[in-house]
């Protein structure tokens, strides 16, 4: 099975309205951040997936993460990033998130900040080949699905 197959997988557990906001989602930052590494974290409470620059946690840019209800964006410096729309949520150190409902991602205000999140972060070479990397999964997991 190939990680893109694994990854496939992890997401169809969740339910469709679930699954295709986030296939929308990585498409939408797949596109956003070229040559970027994904990398795969199938975790106890949620399903979360980074792009950066390397396979270094340290190197995420931001990631998408699907729960039962929504799939929200996490984006690495949020707290020093500039939201005049107020999207970000949270009050973590060093991410902030954007819960992707409705039509959220429609929103080019959403992409200015991954843009600015980008701008700080170790540089993407958008030459480079993606890279698809399951970095772990976790034994027990909460219910994909409400």
């Amino acid at each position: 099975m190939t990680e893109q197959q694994q990854l496939d997988g992890f997401i169809d557990k969740f339910t469709p309205e679930v699954a295709a906001q986030a296939r929308r989602a990585l498409a939408m930052v797949k596109a956003r951040l070229p040559g970027a590494t994904v990398m795969v974290y199938d975790n106890y409470n949620a399903l979360a997936i980074g792009f950066g620059a390397t396979d270094k946690v340290g190197s995420i840019v931001c990631s998408i993460a699907l729960y039962p209800r929504w799939v929200s964006l996490f984006l690495t410096h949020g707290p020093t990033l500039p939201d005049p729309a107020g999207l970000l949520e949270g009050d973590g150190e060093t991410v902030r998130h954007i819960k992707l409902t409705g039509n959220r991602l429609d929103d080019p205000a959403i992409w200015v900040l991954l843009d600015a999140a980008a701008s700080v972060a170790l540089p993407i070479d958008p030459a480079g080949e993606e890279r698809l990397i399951i970095k772990s999964i976790s034994a027990k997991q909460r219910p994909r699905r409400p």
